[in-house]
């Protein structure tokens, strides 16, 4: 399949998704959100891990800002529908793929939504992350969903009103990201190789679970007790366990001739 705004290529069970529009620095189009779709459409039949990568000095600058105002020859700006970008956010989020962030340079704004909806976060010491909505008098109100799940409340409050990037030091501290490595290519290469040795059936259901997680331990306990129940009668996770149990074979693992 031909993109225009991303390069996708597959290596296994894994699905490497290149943001890529050099000229606009990664900003966020109508073209880039569908085509992210159309990849996942594809990644979520076949692959385990889905790593999000940017260019070396950006990952992404957030919206596309030249794609708003008036058209040509209108005096209004055009209709816009930003769901399909929150929509794109919440597969990360919950959908069936491990997804894996890869930060480099910049990130800024909508491009927040990404880093913030993946599942692990890796990024180089040089990163830095900012929110800078409301110097326009905007707000980050599709990213604050689902920054404040990773950060909490008031990291998420303190990057919105000062609009000022953090380094990646301070993303670290705060959770947005989970590993900071001055090799952090490495550092991804590591985590994917063992992260496509999941089952994807395992990661599918771990991850709706997750999804639906809310509320006190009390609260949680019927929902806990019963996916607990179907994980341990289930046949397939019941051969992975009595092949480990009897012969030493762990899934990932070829049985001997």
């Amino acid at each position: 399949m031909d993109f225009s705004t991303i390069q996708v290529r597959r290596e296994g069970t894994v699905c490497r998704l290149r943001l890529h529009r050099p000229d606009r620095e990664n900003t966020i189009d109508d073209t880039m959100v569908r085509e992210c779709h159309a990849a996942l459409d594809a990644c979520e039949q076949h692959c385990t891990v889905v790593l999000l990568e940017g260019l070396p000095h950006v990952f992404c600058d957030g919206a596309d800002l030249t794609t708003y105002g008036p058209r040509e020859g209108a005096d209004r700006p055009a209709k816009y529908d930003p769901s399909p970008l929150y929509d794109l956010w919440t597969r990360l989020a919950d959908g069936p793929c491990v997804t894996v962030a890869h930060a480099r340079g910049r990130t800024n704004a909508g491009g927040i939504g990404f880093i913030a909806a993946s599942d692990i976060v890796v990024a180089e010491p040089q990163a830095t992350f900012g929110l800078s909505e409301l110097l326009f008098g905007l707000y980050p109100a599709m990213v604050l969903p689902f920054l404040v799940r990773r950060v909490g409340r008031q990291h998420a409050h303190y990057m919105t009103l000062t609009t000022k990037a953090v380094t990646a030091e301070r993303a670290l501290d705060w959770g947005l990201v989970d590993v900071c490595a001055e090799r952090s290519g490495a550092v991804v290469g590591q985590h994917l190789g063992r992260l496509s040795k999941l089952p994807r059936d395992g990661v599918a259901a771990y991850k709706q679970f997750m999804g639906g997680l809310s509320g006190s331990v009390r609260e949680q306990r019927a929902t806990s007790v019963a996916a607990n129940q179907r994980l341990f009668t289930d046949t397939s996770n019941i051969e992975r366990i009595t092949r480990f149990v009897e012969h030493g074979i762990y899934p990932w693992e070829q049985a001997p001739v």
